[in-house]
């Protein structure tokens, strides 16, 4: 695909769906190739469970949270408002 600036500028989206599609993108300035975007290679993303997830559990020992409820209330009280 060959896009203009002014292809950049007003009609990005359409760059970007053919970047998504694995096209080649040369962008032209006064009609002469100045730069070439190439797509990044797409990462395979590990989906894990989120049980098995680093972070899961990491605050069970928590005192201060043993009432999420009241810990939700102090998180949402204005930093003003008397005790």
């Amino acid at each position: 695909m060959e896009a203009s600036i002014v292809d950049l500028r007003y009609r990005m989206k359409e760059v970007l769906a053919a970047l998504d599609r694995g096209e080649k993108v040369t962008v032209l300035y006064r009609g002469e190739e100045r730069a070439l975007l190439v797509p990044l290679p797409r990462k395979k993303s590990k989906k894990v469970p989120p049980r098995k997830a680093p972070g899961f559990g990491m605050w069970k020992d928590r005192a201060d949270l043993a009432d999420p409820a009241a810990w939700l209330r102090d998180q949402r009280r204005g930093r003003f408002d008397a005790s």
